[in-house]
C-alpha cells in the first residue's frame, strides 16, 4: 500500500510502499530537499559551463594545464590522512546494487566493493530504493538473500570487503523527486540518502562513508561536492572529513586538472582513479568536431597506446606527491566457464594489465568479476607487499597536453564496426529492461563501454572514415549491420526482449544521426525508461 511521505514543496511521483517508508522517512527526504535547495543552482551553472566548454572544443580549442592554478599545482600541500580500513585497496570489485551482487562482491575477498548507482545501474525507481535498503542492511550485517531459483541461501562473510558508493553523474536528475517543482539531483539524491542513512552506523562500526565521484570535468565540480560534503556532515553532526572520496579521472578535461581536484577535495579525499572506458569515451565526445581525432577500433585504444599510458602516470605522480592513492582501473574481460581456450585469453589479458599498473604504480586496481580477484590479488600480492605504493614517486616524468591529447595509431575494420553496433545494441537493449551491467562477447559492459561504441559508430559516420577495407563508413552502412543484427537477435531471444531490442534500434539510430553529437545515451534512454515506468504504475 502506498505511503505519503509529507516534506513542504517536496513531491515524490512513483509509489511509496511500506518497504521504502523507511529510506524516504520525511527527516530524509528534508535531508534532501535542504542540499538541493542550497547546491542545485550551482549544478546547473556548472553544466551550462560545460556546454561553453564544449563548443569552444568544437570551435578548435584544446585543452591544457591551468596558467590560473599554476601555484596549487606548484606548492606543496597534501592530503588529509588515509583512514587506516582503506590504507589496503589493492583489489576492488564493483556492481550494481541488487541482492544477491552486493553479498558476492563484499564476500569476493577483495578490499573494497564499490556499489553502484551510476554507470552499471539502470536508475528505475525500484532499482534505486531496492539499491538502498539493500546496502542499508549490508552495513547493518543483516543481508541475506535466497536464489528462488536455485534455493542457495547467501549471507556475509566476517570480514567482507570495505563499502564504497558511486552515485550518479552531476548531468543526471532524478525524476521521481521534484523539489519546489524542478526534479532533484541524481547525485544528490543518491549521495544523500545513503549518507543521511549509514554514515554515523558506519563510523560507529570503525569504517566511513566512502564514495567514488564520476564524471568530473573541472576542479570547481569537485568543489561543490566538497562544499556538499561539508554541508552534509554539519547538519547530522558528523564529524568534518569523515567523508572521503575517490575521484573517477574518466574525463579528458579532468585530467589537466588533477592537482587541483584533489586540492579541493583534499580533507576528504582517498585519491583519484583511472577510469579507462569512460576516458575513451570522453576523448571521442570532447573532439567530436575534429575529423584528425578519429580513433581506430575500440579494442586498439589499450592502456598500453601513449595517451592512456601517459593519462594513468600522470595520475600516480599526481595523487603520490599528495599523499593519496592512484587507483588503476577496469580490464573488461570475465571468466568464461563455457570455454577453455577463451578464459585463459581472458586470464592472460587481466594478468597483463594488472602486471602494467602494479609495476607503473598504481596502489589497486577494479576488477568486474569475483572470479577475477584472485587474479588480480596474486599480481598486488607480489609486487606491492607494502600496503600501497604511495612512496614510489615519479618526480621525473613531465607530459604534455600532447603526450594526453596524441591520437592513438589503428584501424577501423569491418569487425570493430559490428562489434560496436553489436555491444551497443546489446548493453541499450539491457538498460531499457532495467539491467545496467550486461556480460557480451566475453567482456563486462557498462554504460561507459556502451558510450564508446556508440561514439564511435557517430565519429565515424560524420566524419567518412574509412574501414582498413577501403569502404566509407556512412549511415547506410551502419543501418544495414543494425537491421543484419535485430534479425539475428529475433532468433535468439523472446518477444519481450526483441521489443527492448527494436527500441534499443530506434535509440541507436537516432543518436548515430543526429547532426551534433548527443553527450549522454542514458539521459534519452532515460527518457524512454520513465514513459515504461509511468505507465507501469498507472
Amino acid at each position: 500500500m502506498p505511503v505519503s511521505i509529507s516534506q513542504p514543496g517536496v513531491e515524490i511521483l512513483a509509489p511509496v510502499t511500506e518497504g521504502y517508508a523507511g529510506i524516504l522517512a520525511p527527516a530524509a527526504v528534508g535531508f534532501l530537499a535542504d542540499l538541493h535547495r542550497t547546491f542545485n543552482a550551482r549544478r546547473k551553472q556548472l553544466l551550462v559551463a560545460r556546454h561553453d566548454r564544449q563548443q569552444r572544443l568544437d570551435a578548435g580549442e584544446r585543452p591544457d594545464f591551468l596558467p590560473d592554478t599554476r601555484p596549487i599545482r606548484e606548492s606543496e600541500w597534501t592530503g588529509a590522512p588515509i583512514p587506516g580500513d582503506i590504507l589496503n585497496r589493492r583489489v576492488e570489485i564493483t556492481g550494481p546494487v541488487d541482492r544477491k551482487m552486493i553479498i558476492n562482491a563484499l564476500n569476493s575477498g577483495a578490499k573494497v566493493f564499490m556499489a553502484d548507482f551510476e554507470d552499471s545501474s539502470t536508475p528505475l525507481w525500484t532499482n534505486l530504493l531496492d539499491g538502498h535498503i539493500n546496502l542499508h542492511n549490508a552495513i547493518r550485517r543483516e543481508i541475506t538473500y535466497t536464489d528462488p531459483s536455485t534455493g542457495k541461501h547467501y549471507k556475509l562473510v566476517d570480514q567482507p570487503a570495505v563499502l564504497f558508493i558511486r552515485p550518479r553523474g552531476w548531468h543526471l536528475e532524478e525524476r521521481h523527486v521534484l523539489v519546489d517543482g524542478e526534479p532533484i539531483s541524481g547525485s544528490i539524491f543518491d549521495f544523500g540518502l545513503y549518507f543521511f542513512h549509514n554514515a554515523r552506523e558506519l563510523l560507529n562500526r570503525g569504517s566511513g562513508p566512502y564514495f567514488y565521484l564520476p564524471k568530473l570535468e573541472s576542479h570547481l565540480e569537485a568543489r561543490l561536492w566538497n562544499d556538499i560534503f561539508i554541508r552534509a556532515q554539519e547538519a547530522l553532526e558528523i564529524p568534518r572529513g569523515s567523508i572521503r572520496a575517490t575521484v573517477l579521472i574518466e574525463t579528458i578535461l579532468a585530467t589537466f586538472e588533477m592537482d587541483e581536484i584533489l586540492y579541493e577535495l583534499r580533507e576528504h579525499s582517498a585519491g583519484l582513479n583511472c577510469g579507462r572506458w569512460d576516458y575513451i569515451f570522453s576523448y571521442i565526445k570532447k573532439f567530436s568536431a575534429d575529423p584528425k581525432a578519429v580513433l581506430p577500433d575500440r579494442a586498439q585504444v589499450t592502456m598500453a597506446t601513449h595517451f592512456m599510458r601517459s593519462y594513468s602516470r600522470l595520475a600516480i605522480k599526481t595523487c603520490h606527491r599528495r599523499n593519496v592513492h592512484a587507483m588503476g582501473g577496469m580490464s573488461a574481460y570475465i571468466p568464461v566457464k563455457s570455454d577453455p581456450a577463451a578464459n585463459e585469453k581472458a586470464i592472460t589479458q587481466v594478468q597483463a594489465d594488472k602486471e602494467r599498473e602494479a609495476g607503473d604504480g598504481h596502489d589497486g586496481t577494479w576488477v568486474a568479476h569475483p572470479g577475477l580477484v584472485p587474479v588480480a590479488l596474486e599480481i598486488f600480492n607480489r609486487l606491492m607487499p607494502a600496503p600501497n605504493q604511495i612512496s614510489k614517486q615519479l618526480p621525473d616524468y613531465h607530459p604534455t597536453a600532447a603526450d594526453l591529447l596524441q591520437v592513438p595509431d589503428g584501424q577501423i575494420t569491418e569487425g570493430g564496426l559490428k562489434q560496436n553496433v553489436a555491444v551497443g545494441l546489446g548493453y541499450v537493449e539491457a538498460w531499457l529492461r532495467g539491467i545496467g551491467c550486461v556480460p557480451l562477447f566475453n567482456l563486462m559492459e557498462d554504460a561507459a563501454t556502451a558510450e564508446i561504441s556508440r561514439a564511435q559508430l557517430w565519429q565515424w559516420v560524420h566524419h567518412g572514415a574509412k574501414l582498413n577495407d577501403g569502404r566509407v563508413i556512412d549511415v547506410a552502412l551502419v543501418e544495414s549491420l543494425i537491421d543484419a543484427e535485430l534479425a539475428r537477435q529475433q532468433s535468439l531471444v523472446d518477444s519481450l526482449r526483441f521489443a527492448a531490442y527494436q527500441k534499443a534500434a530506434g535509440l541507436m539510430r537516432e543518436l548515430i544521426r543526429a547532426p551534433h553529437f548527443v553527450e549522454f545515451l542514458t539521459v534519452p534512454a532515460y527518457e524512454r525508461v520513465l514513459k515504461e515506468e509511468t505507465f507501469a504504475a498507472t
